[in-house]
């Protein structure tokens, strides 16, 4: 089990997408920060590492939005506004889990019960002088072991 951090300014956010997207494994990767900490941001600059040129946008209000890349299709939730597991499944949440396809699930405790046992997870947080503290791990079970640390 691995964990990185990665502290940037939002001016260097691309540098550290392509770091990140490094790093992780195509499947579940989940997004934990406050409102406002940088999530759909950072989704966009790894979209963009991955070599998509889709426009991203928050799915607040949509709930689910989908993008592509060369390859592949992203999927990319923001759950906030769910507020059961049963609504979630009502829109076939179970079905995009188990699609084989990346990704991109902010305030995944909204459906932590059908996620996979292997998931990667960002946490994002802001710190001062406009910048973010972004942690990297790679399976859901330990969201404290900290193994390198890279700062810009």
């Amino acid at each position: 089990m691995n964990s990185f951090i990665f502290t940037y300014h939002l001016s260097d956010i691309d540098t550290i997408a392509e770091k990140v997207l490094s790093l992780l494994n195509k499947g579940t990767v989940l997004l934990n920060g406050d409102m406002g900490s940088g999530k759909t941001t950072f989704v966009a600059s790894l979209l963009k590492a991955m070599g998509s040129t889709d426009n991203v946008s928050s799915p607040t209000f949509s709930i689910i939005n989908e993008y592509h890349t060369k390859d592949d299709k992203v999927f990319h939730f923001d759950l906030y506004r769910i507020e059961s597991l049963e609504e979630a499944l009502s829109f076939g949440v179970d079905e995009y889990v188990n699609s084989g396809n990346w990704l991109f699930i902010e305030w995944p405790d909204r459906i932590s019960d059908i996620l996979p046992d292997k998931v990667q997870a960002i946490s994002i947080e802001h710190t001062e002088n406009n910048k973010r503290s972004l942690k990297l791990t790679i399976e859901k079970q330990s969201l404290t072991e900290i193994n390198a640390m890279d700062t810009l």
